[in-house]
Formats: C-alpha cells, sequence, structure tokens
C-alpha cells in the first residue's frame, strides 16, 4: 500500500530528522559532561533547541566558564535564525497562532528543506515536518545521551571532556561548501586559537563571531561594488 502523504519534500524531512536527531545523543552525554544535570539538559534541548548554540553553551561551561559567556556564545550563534525567521514568515506566511510554532522550529535543516521545494505546497510540508521531526528526535535522544552520559562517570576518563569541540565541528562541516566561508572557518579557528590563552573561557568564541560579522560585512561590500561595476555603462567605467 502506497502512502499518499509521503511526498517527495516528506521523505526528505524524515532523512534529515532521523540523521540531524542523532547527534541528540552526543549532546545529552556532553551536557552531563559539563555539569548540568539531566532536567537542565531536557530543558536546554525543549527551548534553546538550536544545535549550535547548544554545543557552544555547554562548550563554554565544559571549560569553566561563566553562565552569561556561555549564554553570550549560545546567542550569538542563535542570531542566524532570526533571519531565516524573517525569510520564512515571507515564504510560508504562517497564521498568528502558528508563529510561535514556526519561529521554534525555524532551524538549519528546516529552512533548507523549504527552500529546497520548486513548490510551494511542498515548501510548506517540508518546514513542518522537518522542524517538528528534529524537535521530537533530538529531544528524545538527548534524553537518552543524558542517562548514557551519567552512567558512563568521570567524563576525562572518556575523552568526553573535548569531544564537544568535535560534535559541533560535526554539525557545521557540511555546511561549507565553497572557499569562502571555508577561509572564513580557518580565519575564525586562528582568532580563536590566539584569544584562548588572553581572554576568560567563552570569550573567544565572542571575538570569532565579531571577526565573522566584520568579515561579512566586509564582503558584502565588495560584492555591491562588483554589482554596481557590471551594471555601469562601459563608457563611465574607464
Amino acid at each position: 500500500m502506497r502512502l499518499t502523504f509521503l511526498t517527495p519534500a516528506v521523505r526528505i524531512a524524515l532523512s534529515v530528522s532521523v540523521a540531524t536527531g542523532l547527534y541528540g545523543i552526543s549532546f545529552g552525554a556532553l551536557s552531563i559532561a559539563a555539569g548540568l544535570d539531566l532536567w537542565q539538559t531536557m530543558a536546554l534541548s525543549a527551548l534553546m533547541f538550536t544545535g549550535g548554540s547548544q554545543f557552544a553553551f555547554i562548550g563554554v561551561l565544559a571549560g569553566g566558564g561563566a553562565g552569561a559567556a556561555a549564554f553570550g556564545a549560545a546567542s550569538l550563534l542563535g542570531v542566524r535564525n532570526a533571519i531565516y525567521g524573517m525569510q520564512m514568515n515571507v515564504m510560508l506566511r504562517p497564521r498568528k497562532t502558528r508563529r510561535l510554532l514556526a519561529a521554534h522550529v525555524t532551524i538549519d535543516e528546516s529552512i533548507a528543506v523549504a527552500a529546497g521545494q520548486t513548490e510551494l505546497v511542498e515548501a510548506k510540508r517540508g518546514f513542518w515536518w522537518t522542524g517538528f521531526g528534529v524537535f521530537a528526535l533530538w529531544n528524545v535522544f538527548t534524553v537518552l545521551g543524558a542517562v548514557l552520559g551519567d552512567a558512563l562517570g568521570d567524563p576525562a576518563a572518556w575523552g568526553l571532556d573535548g569531544a564537544a569541540v568535535a560534535a559541533f565541528l560535526a554539525l557545521l562541516w557540511p555546511r561549507l561548501k565553497s572557499r569562502d566561508p571555508i577561509a572564513l572557518a580557518v580565519v575564525a579557528a586562528v582568532v580563536t586559537i590566539l584569544a584562548v590563552p588572553i581572554v576568560p573561557s567563552g570569550v573567544p568564541i565572542m571575538i570569532a563571531a565579531i571577526v565573522a560579522g566584520v568579515w561579512g560585512w566586509l564582503g558584502s561590500g565588495r560584492m555591491t561594488m562588483s554589482a554596481d561595476a557590471e551594471t555601469q555603462p562601459e563608457g563611465e567605467r574607464a
């Protein structure tokens, strides 16, 4: 029997949800290793619900940083979701009662699946199925990871004290598909390494975020100048 609701967008959403949700195991275990308890770990996944920000938050705490520094690092990485939200609001135009739900499940994966569809109805299906699919599986696997992490004991004995960085890079690397983002990632990494011995834990990632912001601003300026030059008549370019 053919399942008629399994449209192309829904099939993509389900596969993305499983692949992304599995990272919740890493987050749950690493959150416990960073000193949070089960309920705090569950609250982070349910309320913050953005993988990069969550890994940054517990990464700062695991490195001995203060809660304010961890919150600042997580917030900087979460700014992109606000930009995504504006794009999705224009594309999907959710009703007032759905806007809060749409905002909560506006993540990299739901945006990517929605933006990859050619039909509006499929874009909507891709967004909602991916958003809620990732949310459900991420939280389920977070609990599983937290329970397993709590049973492991000393995180340093298993190497979990440095695994947050590896998990964060695993989430980041698939998004680097051109030379410019890779170059930016390298520059940000170098800046972070240089800043680690000098400033308190949690601050290096903020410095790297400022560098990334300046990079993006300068890059957009170059693109604007290039576009203006292309549209300028040949006689005026000289």
